[in-house]
């Protein structure tokens, strides 16, 4: 029915969503997206207490401890349309392995999904996630894709190369490295990437959060323009007035040492993550205009990187 010129139409209906992982550097990058939004709420699923100081605060998010068992999660997650899964870890440590960081709360989240009536799932994973990779991690995260995807519920995997932003851990790294004259990396970092921006990831998890996929939908989302590593080092040194000389840390004896210790350390690094970070970032097809998304120039990601860094005390 056509609308008398007149009439005056109500607010926008506001979506409620609730994310899980909130405090994690994709997270709190996210929930600064959702503060500045005028149509979406947010629950902020954190594992601690003193986790909820480290949020961003807003009228639109709420913070929540949780467990990650059905029986905690389900009345967190009532009244919520979308839940975005962010948790999960690379690095296992002597309480925290793949199977009980990204493969098992996966499962516990569908399954409150599906007694609060969840009607779509957002869940991060990795480039090359495969149930059948011989890869730990990734296998891990194929077995989580799967949990999603065999759920019954609407869902958007993205799949996701390294992340610049503040605070994640890649970022760190490439400014450690890149803030010196001379290091080593893996291989000599010749190995290519596609790095994303988080900013470009958030702006494309509210997008799959307003507009429920059709069944499962699996997203491949990398950043604009391929690099190797020795270069984005290089590139990043230059933006902070150092030429950096990137020399090369051979692979084999890495992984061999990564095994003894993380043997005796039970977890760090290890041979499973070194092929991880060494691994070349390809995709079939980028997803940026399947997900809404104006992907942010490399050399603009890191200078904001850099000013970010400087402006922290």
């Amino acid at each position: 029915i056509p609308l008398d010129p007149g009439t005056i139409l109500g607010p926008c209906p506001t979506m409620k969503i609730a994310l899980t992982g909130a405090n994690s550097s994709v997270g709190k990058i996210l929930l600064s997206h959702v503060a500045a939004q005028n149509d979406i709420d947010a629950v902020a699923g954190v594992r601690a207490q003193q986790a909820v100081g480290t949020l961003p605060t807003s009228p639109r998010i709420t913070a929540r401890v949780i467990r990650y068992d059905v029986d905690g999660l389900t009345p967190v997650l009532e009244g919520v349309s979308c839940v975005v899964h962010l948790a999960g870890i690379l690095i296992e440590s002597k309480t925290c392995d793949y199977q009980t960081a990204n493969v098992e709360p996966t499962q516990a989240v569908v399954d409150a999904c599906t007694r609060a009536h969840v009607n779509h799932i957002v869940f991060i994973s990795a480039l090359g996630a495969d149930p059948g990779s011989a890869n730990r991690y990734l296998r891990s995260k194929g077995d989580a894709e799967r949990v999603v995807a065999d759920s019954g519920i609407s869902s958007t995997i993205i799949r996701t190369p390294i992340l610049l932003g503040p605070g994640t851990a890649g970022a760190r790294a490439l400014v450690g490295l890149a803030s010196q004259t001379s290091v080593k990396v893996l291989g000599g970092g010749h190995y290519s990437m596609r790095p994303l921006d988080v900013d470009d990831l958030s702006r494309a998890i509210l997008h799959c959060c307003r507009t429920q996929a059709d069944g499962v939908a699996v997203h491949e989302l990398v950043g604009p323009e391929p690099t190797t590593y020795r270069d984005l080092i290089r590139k990043t040194g230059q933006l902070m007035g150092n030429d950096v000389s990137v020399g090369a840390l051979l692979v084999w004896a890495a992984k061999l040492g990564a095994a003894i210790v993380s043997r005796i350390r039970r977890g760090g690094m290890t041979p499973t993550v070194i092929d991880v970070i060494t691994a070349d970032e390809t995709v079939r097809k980028n997803a940026d205009i399947d997900l809404g998304v104006t992907l942010t120039p490399l050399s603009v990601t890191l200078e904001h990187l850099l000013n970010e860094t400087t402006d922290q005390p």
